[in-house]
């Protein structure tokens, strides 16, 4: 298998302050090979200076220096590395309240989420925020590490205990799999290696895990969705009457000969050749990026959407979404927006705030005040109708933004309900 060939699972961590995430990103890195001599030897040079009796491999990630200083991770540090099996990007995500923002911005592509418990304190508020936030997001596969086994003597006691509570927990959530692994990031149990200190826990180690969990399943190929982003029209003489449709595959699976509907003209025609870079493909399917041609002129443009003809996103100017406030200023009733869903560039306006989540113990709240790192739910009415899936059955055509025209700042993501 070449590199290209490779599947590749996006993944981020969360926890509460101090749990290790960065230390566990650092042992996965060390341990499986991919580091340089002298990014070691930095990491050597910087440990030594903070006194540390060890190579503290949290350094390998925190690369803000006010996090080095402060020992902390505050904003979304992204790591690539692969194994023969795998390639892999990690998003390493803050764990205090008031970057929930950024852990939204990191877990927004994950096919798997790892939230780190520690084994001396067991789960904490921002241990049930992040699992909300995993479950909210739609993240298929939810691996809980209970770390810091170590400093427990390894005791199965406790991992068993802790493994209960976060199953009565876990049980309000929305997640189709979810996995519970005992390890040490600081001393290396279960990360890469098998504990020698754990005989009593006969589960995967939590790379094999990552090696292995199937992923391909998890995108939808039931229905088809390909937004348009770019007309391409090279006009040159071998391709003077060109004209393909290029964009991102968002569900589906999309074959030559296929009939088409274009939204939203409704006009319908069939597809008559699919093209991935040079190549001309039989078929394309998501998340791939394609371009196609029709067997019918209709008039498409950026913004509009191919569907088939029997199976059709819902196209509606009234929108409900699950909010993730990202902005100091809060967000305003009746406050107008621009929306970007897709490909799709349209205003909206905020029409109510239904709910706002309490996230520390799921319970919704009679608040329409939507400040910073909050999340709740409202309906927006939009100057054109949109092609809209629910998030959990398509986390592309189901998901969106907000952003403020006058500075053009993101200002919120949204999960359309």
């Amino acid at each position: 298998m070449s590199y290209l060939d490779m599947d590749l699972l996006r993944f981020t961590t969360a926890g509460s302050v101090d749990d290790g995430k960065s230390t566990l990103i650092g042992r996965l890195l060390y341990d499986t090979k991919q580091i340089f001599e002298d990014q070691l030897e930095a990491v050597e040079r910087a440990s030594a200076k903070r006194g540390s009796g060890e190579v503290d491999l949290s350094l390998l990630t925190d690369g803000l220096r006010a996090e080095r200083e402060q020992g902390i991770t505050i904003d979304v540090a992204y790591r690539y590395f692969a194994t023969p099996k795998r390639k892999f990007i990690i998003a390493d995500t803050p764990g205090h309240i008031q970057y929930t923002r950024n852990m939204v911005t990191g877990a927004s592509t994950a096919n798997l989420a790892i939230i780190l418990v520690d084994a001396r304190k067991g789960i904490l508020e921002q241990t049930c925020r992040h699992s909300f936030i995993a479950s909210l997001l739609g993240i298929p596969h939810v691996v809980f590490c209970i770390n810091k086994m170590d400093l427990v003597d390894y005791d199965e006691a406790t991992f068993t205990r802790i493994q209960k509570e976060l199953e009565d927990f876990s049980s309000k959530l929305q997640v189709r799999d979810i996995r519970y692994i005992p390890i040490s990031a600081l001393k290396g149990d279960n990360v890469v290696e098998r504990s020698a200190n754990m005989g009593w826990y006969q589960g995967p180690t939590l790379m094999y895990l990552l090696e292995n969990i199937h992923i391909a399943g998890d995108l939808n190929h039931i229905d088809r969705r390909f937004p348009v982003q770019y007309v391409v029209r090279p006009m040159t003489d071998a391709h003077h009457d060109f004209r393909g449709f290029a964009g991102r595959v968002a569900g589906g699976v999309f074959r030559k000969g296929d009939p088409v509907q274009v939204l939203p003209s409704g006009f319908q025609s069939s597809i008559k050749s699919i093209h991935i870079g040079e190549r001309e493909v039989e078929e394309c399917f998501a998340p791939q990026s394609a371009v196609m041609t029709l067997n019918d002129e209709i008039d498409i443009s950026r913004g509009d959407m191919i569907v088939s003809p029997n199976n059709a996103p819902e196209s509606t100017q009234d929108i409900d979404v699950m909010l993730c406030w990202f902005h100091e200023r809060p967000l305003a009733m009746g406050g107008k927006y621009a929306i970007k869903h897709t490909s799709r560039d349209a205003r909206a306006m905020v029409k109510e705030v239904k709910y706002k989540m309490d996230i520390n113990t799921l319970h919704k709240a009679a608040d329409n005040t939507i400040g910073m790192n909050d999340i709740g739910r409202v309906q927006l009415r939009t100057t054109v109708p949109l092609h809209v899936d629910p998030y959990q059955r398509n986390r592309s055509t189901g998901s969106l933004i907000l952003i403020d025209e006058s500075t053009n700042e993101t200002v919120a993501a949204g999960m359309i309900v």
